[in-house]
């Protein structure tokens, strides 16, 4: 009520100085009733003016954009403009919170792992997240208020909005064919709108993992399930037939070696399990390169037996950062591949090159019949083989090349393989350079000694 005491007051003083000015009208011109009544008229069109100021101040304020703080007025218009200003500036607070959580909800959604579209009640996007852009090949600002059956035309996702059934999700290649989408949608809003939320996940590398699993699931099965067969079916001829002791000892033989590929079977998954259920090896243990090809290339030449060529570099002074009995095994198995495939006669190179900044490879190379094109892709597939009947002879289990890469991706490097019908094959793991470094042939220990001196012996018998 503090206005209305103001208002009081300037009511009374305007009084006082209207009949001082009517008095001394009327003590020199007018009669005294007279200067009395001009006295009170004067004082209220004043009073009037001033009101009229300050209202005309507030009307311009008002008329602009507010940024300003309302001007600073004495009585009811004072009053008038502060109620005024805190209501604009409590509505732009809320408007403001209101912002931030509006953009903090799109942030969110637009962190989600899954797409997300929002539509009208008229199937018009009102938003959408990136990655729902991506799924669908949608532009977010482009097609704002487009209807989305005009931009996504596949017949099953249409037919799945329309049916308003939504109880199960919908399984949907998108346009690219890479990729395969699951899409679940779900209505919602109030006041009588039917508004709609869809959702999509990418899940290509889980349908392709459930299909490598039940490939593997199959394939262990066949590759176990045949020597497993061969086995009974001697242990029923042994038992049923009375067998000659040449016989029996064929049998016998037959046996230990579906035994023991069923040995190396079983051991090859296990390391293939370790391989994908460990952390990568830290790069803080160092190899040298000499002593580990000079090993693999021994145990070459006594797989070979004296039927190939064997040729392995000398004195790379290299040393590699990683986990010694995994890069052992994966070299060797590209080294016995090499050795089981290449005819009798043929030449086997194992070779260390420096890549400069890419790092260096290990390349193992044969003259062997070669891989046709077609296969290459799928050659480090669990069980994979080109020719499965002359893998099984040479007593491969097709996991070997799966395991090499697996050891040279843990090491951070990859795997490269070129080959051709006719002309041989290249088998190369490429090495990045952190983990390389480049020693004195001094500095290499003494342990590289003995198994160097073994390989050059081996070379000069040769």
């Amino acid at each position: 009520m503090s206005w209305l005491l103001s208002r009081v007051l300037m009511l009374v003083l305007g009084t006082c100085i209207g009949g001082w000015i009517g008095w001394w009208l009327g003590h020199w011109m007018l009669a005294p009733p007279l200067a009395a009544g001009l006295g009170a008229g004067v004082a209220v069109a004043l009073m009037g003016l001033w009101d009229a100021a300050r209202a005309h101040r507030l009307v311009n304020w008002l008329r602009g954009d507010q940024t300003d703080d309302a001007p600073r007025l004495a009585g009811i218009w004072g009053e008038v403009a502060y109620r005024m200003e805190r209501g604009l500036r409590d509505r732009e607070r809320r408007y403001e919170r209101e912002r931030q959580q509006l953009e903090q909800f799109l942030q969110a959604m637009e962190a989600s792992p899954n797409g997300v579209i929002l539509l009208d009640d008229q199937d018009q996007i009102q938003w959408c997240n990136r990655l729902a852009a991506d799924h669908f090949q949608l532009d977010p600002q482009r097609d704002k208020l487009q209807r989305i059956t005009n931009l996504v035309r596949y017949p099953a996702f249409v037919s799945y909005l329309q049916s308003r059934q939504y109880n199960q999700p919908l399984a949907l290649q998108n346009a690219r064919g890479k990729a395969h989408l699951q899409v679940l949608m779900r209505d919602y809003g109030v006041g009588g709108e039917c508004r709609r939320l869809i959702l999509s996940l990418d899940v290509t590398d889980r349908e392709r993992n459930e299909s490598m699993r039940r490939d593997f699931v199959a394939n262990v099965s066949h590759e176990i399930r045949t020597p497993l067969t061969v086995l009974a079916g001697f242990i029923e001829t042994m038992a049923s037939l009375n067998l000659t002791e040449a016989e029996r000892k064929r049998v016998l033989h037959l046996m230990q070696q579906q035994t023991l590929r069923m040995q190396t079977l079983v051991g090859d998954l296990l390391t293939l399990a370790q391989l994908e259920g460990s952390p990568r090896p830290a790069a803080d243990h160092w190899i040298a390169m000499d002593p580990l090809l000079a090993r693999v290339s021994a145990d070459a030449r006594a797989l070979s037996a004296g039927r190939h060529e064997v040729v392995c570099d000398r004195l790379t002074q290299v040393e590699v950062a990683g986990v010694e009995t995994e890069l052992l095994s994966a070299v060797a198995n590209l080294v016995s591949n090499a050795v089981r495939y290449t005819p009798e006669g043929g030449r086997i190179e194992l070779h260390w090159r420096w890549l400069g900044e890419k790092g260096g490879e290990i390349a193992v190379v044969d003259n062997g019949p070669g891989i046709a094109r077609e296969h290459l892709p799928r050659l480090t597939e669990r069980f994979y083989r080109v020719d499965g009947s002359r893998s099984r002879d040479t007593g491969g289990t097709g996991l070997g090349l799966s395991i090499v890469k697996h050891v040279i991706q843990r090491h951070g490097g990859e795997l490269r393989i070129d080959s051709e019908p006719g002309k041989g094959s290249t088998f190369r793991l490429l090495v990045p350079a952190n983990r390389l470094r480049h020693v004195d042939s001094g500095a290499m220990g003494d342990e590289a000694a003995p198994a160097m001196l073994a390989s050059r012996e081996d070379d000069e018998a040769a």
